[in-house]
């Protein structure tokens, strides 16, 4: 089994990984085409589909689906589809070569089928994920590779497939969200540039007014790899896979990365704390603020860094008349940062769930 594209660790032919025998006669599976729309639209109702069955409402959109299919995302990820007789899509699956030892995986089935050739589809789906697993693993020279996939808490056909192909449910995730209050705007003096008990909470710097200075985007990969050390299933994401997974999310904006340093001392400031913010669009109102990460060294906890963090991207959020804030806290962590969030007025919205399944990559 070769990978012919030099600048991916995946195998791009899926008949190489998928038996035709599991699936129905008719049936089979190819890789979507990104530059046909009609393509993209039908893969973005089945997510947003699988969203809406999931958690009760889609958030989804063309630009979600393109982060995945499109050629500028395939120097990290692969995409399949399975296509019934007639030619429509019913499947959809995608893997995301993470970093070193994790693969996410993208898992969806057409809510319109049901049965046999449902688990058909989702067995296909599975069968192409650990060969994928595989070539991912043995590119990197891994003895085992990690497969890394989520799904709804209250979704019991995807939990039913998910432990039916092996996989263990490992950790579940609580989605937050925190509604603008009054006075948000007012939590901070200004959330471009603001200094408490000598710890500076700033923008990262930009270039010129357009690119950010590389020294602050490197100090935010630094205190993130750090302050996520010991957290888990953490991986060690090297500055240059960092930067292009962050740079694909349709929500980035580099003026909603933050830094913290102290300031407090004789030499030069030393970053202690980061927060990378997104924006979630909305179709029907505002625009709502995302915190993706939010890490604080280990040695600077207890001096307020992340408590001014958050308020500074609350503010923020405020005087953009963004709706909310939201983010993602592990239910099991023992930092404490559940009740942070609460005391900060964040509300449990959804819950979601990671499911891990390890591929010998030998085989």
């Amino acid at each position: 089994m070769g990978v012919s594209d030099p600048e991916s660790r995946f195998e791009n032919d899926p008949s190489e990984l998928v038996e035709r025998a599991v699936l129905p006669a008719g049936w089979h599976v190819e890789a979507p085409d990104a530059t046909d729309r009609f393509q993209v639209a039908r893969l973005t109702r089945l997510l947003r589909a699988h969203e809406r069955h999931g958690r009760g409402w889609a958030g989804a959109g063309v630009d979600d689906v393109l982060v995945e299919v499109s050629e500028h995302g395939l120097q990290t990820r692969e995409n399949v589809v399975v296509r019934d007789p007639s030619g429509t899509i019913q499947a959809w699956g995608s893997v995301h070569d993470r970093a070193g030892g994790r693969m996410l995986f993208v898992h969806i089935v057409s809510r319109e089928l049901e049965g046999d050739v449902a688990d058909a589809c989702s067995d296909a789906l599975f069968e192409w994920a650990r060969g994928q697993a595989r070539s991912v693993g043995a590119a990197r020279g891994l003895e085992t590779q990690q497969i890394d996939t989520g799904a709804f808490e209250d979704d019991d056909r995807q939990a039913r497939w998910l432990r039916g192909a092996g996989f263990r449910h490992v950790r579940t995730w609580w989605q937050m969200a925190r509604p603008g209050e009054d006075g948000d705007a007012d939590l901070v003096p200004d959330p471009a540039e603001w200094e408490r008990k000598g710890v500076r909470f700033r923008l990262v710097d930009r270039e010129g007014g357009t690119l950010p200075d590389e020294a602050d985007l490197r100090a935010v990969h630094d205190v993130l790899e750090q302050a996520f050390a010991d957290h888990f299933n953490s991986f060690e994401e090297t500055f240059a896979e960092f930067l292009h997974r962050l740079r694909e999310d349709p929500g980035h904006r580099w003026n909603h990365w933050w830094l913290a340093e102290v300031v407090d001392g004789e030499g030069d400031p030393e970053p202690v704390g980061a927060l990378v913010g997104t924006v979630s669009e909305s179709a029907n109102g505002p625009d709502s603020s995302y915190v993706s990460y939010i890490g604080v060294l280990e040695a600077a906890r207890g001096r307020g860094v992340a408590t001014g963090l958050l308020r500074t991207i609350i503010a923020d959020a405020a005087r953009r008349g963004r709706a909310s804030v939201g983010l993602e806290v592990d239910a099991d962590s023992s930092t404490g940062a559940q009740r942070l969030y609460s005391n900060l007025g964040w509300r449990t919205k959804y819950v979601t769930q990671s499911w891990h399944f390890d591929v010998p990559v030998a085989d």
